[in-house]
């Protein structure tokens, strides 16, 4: 029987799309009513693939809108792709490549400028056009090695963190998140849901939520919230004897260095806590620096995290923004037909200005290449020497890292 595409669903295919969601993230099959509720109202049907074989869900796909931030802090619409699954049982017959395909073609039409996504797994997606464009750290802190003053009594920079409920984090961490994006390039938008599943006002049986975290907010002297931390913590003993606690941060944004070194030092002053487990940070995050021995925080994962595909190259190239003027002829090479051609990039401080062009390239590579350098993280000059992109005139790969990197590294803090 021949597996057939389903480029939009009905609210009935709903329960049978999750079980296959569930196939293929090797989580237990059963969906509870309780699941089926909270997923049903947060799916875009007309946004949802599936494709069938006898009637069974086999492969499973979705997107819906968000907002991603460019350099410089525009807003650029983006196509997120998630719960991405092919069964095992009909791998190798090209209906990721199905769903794929139909979905960044709808996107393109809808006028998303890039399509986003986390790659569970690394070989996949560079084949449809993306490229790996932010990576994320985790450290492992041991609190007695970390050097900071146990007698921790308060900021010294005048302001204060206290503790809050969820209450106050779903009417306070917007605002601030949103101040974060907008000064944090690789950073999405958080929605009202978001905010409702990360502070148990919505649940369900398996969503992993075990217990409300601590929440805690960094107030700067002018009494503006400026940082927010939500973490758990283990109850563990030595023998009965000595208390051996792990905090774990689930969330900690700040929009200053004060209140991001007052969140960890808060956070590496509380009695019983022997180790803390960061959570997903910028690679360059203030951490281990903050510490007074950077050696007690171990990195315990250092990893790719968002991937992005270009879909409208003039739209990217002119949002984002440059620290200097310079003008690049970009040859990109698009197997989906989507975002190819080049493009005349005339870039300054003030504004920047992409149109497609006959003149010679000087730089050639795949969309995918594009996807990687846009946020600013990877180097132009590191691609064209591993062989991801050719530099036709010299010194362009050079003049590239000039205009795209970026001083700090771009970060997504947020898994979707």
């Amino acid at each position: 029987m021949t597996a057939h595409l389903r480029t939009s669903l009905d609210s009935s295919d709903v329960p049978g799309w999750l079980r296959a969601l569930h196939t293929g993230f090797l989580q237990p099959p059963d969906v509870s009513k309780e699941e089926l509720e909270v997923r049903r109202a947060n799916l875009d049907l007309d946004r949802t693939q599936g494709v069938y074989d006898g009637g069974r869900c086999v492969a499973t796909f979705r997107s819906f809108e968000q907002r991603l931030t460019a350099v410089g802090g525009a807003d650029v619409p983006a196509d997120a792709v998630t719960n991405v699954t092919v069964s095992p049982t009909h791998r190798r017959r090209g209906l990721l490549s199905r769903m794929m395909e139909h979905d960044l073609r709808a996107a393109k039409e809808r006028g998303d400028a890039l399509a986003s996504l986390l790659a569970a797994e690394y070989p996949i997606y560079g084949r449809y056009g993306f490229g790996p464009a932010t990576w994320v750290t985790q450290w492992t802190i041991d609190v007695a090695r970390a050097g900071l003053d146990p007698r921790y009594a308060g900021p010294g920079c005048g302001g204060r963190v206290d503790y809050a409920d969820a209450d106050e984090i779903r009417q306070l961490g917007p605002v601030l998140h949103e101040r974060l994006r907008a000064r944090q390039p690789g950073a999405v938008n958080r929605t009202d849901r978001w905010w409702q599943l990360n502070t148990g006002l919505l649940r369900f049986p398996g969503d992993g939520w075990t217990a409300e975290p601590f929440y805690v907010l960094y107030r700067s002297p002018d009494g503006s919230v400026d940082g927010l931390l939500a973490f758990t913590a283990d109850d563990r003993w030595e023998g009965n004897k000595r208390p051996h606690d792990t905090a774990t941060v689930l969330d900690l944004i700040a929009v200053s260095p004060a209140a991001e070194r007052a969140l960890w030092h808060f956070l590496c002053s509380i009695d019983w806590v022997v180790h803390i487990a960061t959570g997903r940070r910028a690679p360059d995050d203030l951490l281990p620096l903050l510490l007074g021995d950077p050696r007690a925080a171990r990195p315990t994962t250092h990893a790719d995290y968002l991937w992005l595909r270009p879909l409208d190259v003039p739209v990217l190239l002119e949002t984002r923004t440059y620290p200097a003027s310079g003008s690049l002829v970009l040859d990109l090479r698009d197997a989906a037909g989507l975002a190819g051609g080049r493009y005349h990039l005339d870039a300054t401080p003030d504004g920047a200005t992409c149109v497609p062009t006959t003149r010679p390239a000087d730089l050639t590579m795949d969309i995918g290449e594009l996807g990687t350098v846009w946020l600013g993280d990877e180097s132009m000059t590191r691609l064209t020497a591993l062989g991801r992109a050719d530099e036709e005139r010299p010194g362009a790969a050079a003049l590239a890292d000039t205009l795209l990197r970026t001083a700090r590294r771009p970060w997504c803090p947020d898994m979707f």
